[in-house]
């Protein structure tokens, strides 16, 4: 999946278990492992807001997006996109083809 989840990182930082997060936040420590580990397919924005609240952290801390290389099929991290406000890798301000 191209989004990459670093809830990992932020506990460490904050020296949290993934039961103590879970508590604060109000979900099972299932679901939260599936967040952590990449597995799931969606996040709602109320979780993502009692995460951050939890963690005293900004979405941008815990999700950060991977470009997938078309060479080899592996994914990249997002330093390696040379415009990271394009997602088309066309610059926004210059004409058309």
């Amino acid at each position: 999946m191209p989004i990459a989840v670093d809830i990992d990182v932020m506990l460490a930082k904050r020296k949290m278990s993934v039961g103590e997060l879970a508590d604060r936040v109000g979900i099972t420590p299932a679901n939260l492992a599936v967040l952590k580990n990449g597995r799931a397919k969606a996040v709602r924005f109320a979780t993502l807001a009692a995460l951050c609240e939890a963690l005293e952290c900004q979405p941008g801390d815990l999700l950060r997006w991977e470009a997938k290389d078309a060479a080899d099929g592996q994914r990249q991290p997002s330093a390696t996109v040379a415009r990271a406000g394009s997602c088309s890798g066309q610059d926004p301000f210059e004409d058309g083809p």
